[in-house]
């Protein structure tokens, strides 16, 4: 891995931790407040790669792992990973390598469409797959009750998947940092 990779890396980690500075938006009787971090998940991959965004989103969570109080509110410690939102936390670093994996094999064929749904199926999808039966064990609730209880977020999952997909879109045009596979493979 070359020094150029690792500051990617960091720098992505870093992103997804500022985010968390954009206020949450807490909603009643929703133990998980709504926040922008999921928009670096998102853009990790989509920016730069599946391995890439993988580390990064995985390097994101060590540092909350180790106590650094990075999650909206100041989150942050082993605890964190064994709570109602343990699981979408747990997904993010697979749904950033999704992305990265499902950009770099449509490369040569992005459109701002393409990417939106490809953030649909990343950062939503994959992390309502693995968050959503998450909580619904750790809450003691049945599954159909926490997709309910967690469709809440979808409209705003909706719109940070459009600022994502524009943000990636542009910088694959003006500064790709994913390595373009040649058009015969």
């Amino acid at each position: 891995m070359e020094i150029k990779d690792i500051v990617l890396i960091s720098l992505f980690a870093a992103i997804t931790a500022v985010l968390a500075l954009f206020p949450p938006i807490t909603l009643p009787l929703i133990p998980a407040p709504i926040t922008a971090q999921t928009l670096g998940v998102m853009l990790a991959g989509g920016i730069l790669g599946s391995k890439r965004g993988f580390l990064s989103i995985t390097l994101f969570l060590v540092l909350v792992f180790i106590g650094l109080p990075l999650l909206p509110g100041g989150g942050g410690g082993i605890s964190v990973f064994f709570g109602l939102t343990g699981g979408f936390l747990i997904s993010w670093p697979l749904a950033a390598y999704l992305m990265g994996w499902l950009v770099e094999k449509n490369w040569h064929h992005l459109s701002r469409v393409k990417i939106f749904f490809m953030c649909l199926v990343s950062g939503i999808g994959v992390v309502y797959l693995i968050g959503v039966p998450w909580l619904s064990y750790m809450a003691n609730m049945s599954l159909a009750s926490a997709f309910i209880g967690s469709s809440v977020f979808i409209v705003g999952d909706t719109v940070k998947a459009m600022i994502a997909s524009s943000i990636i879109f542009a910088i694959s045009n003006y500064y790709p940092m994913i390595k373009q596979p040649s058009k015969d493979k």
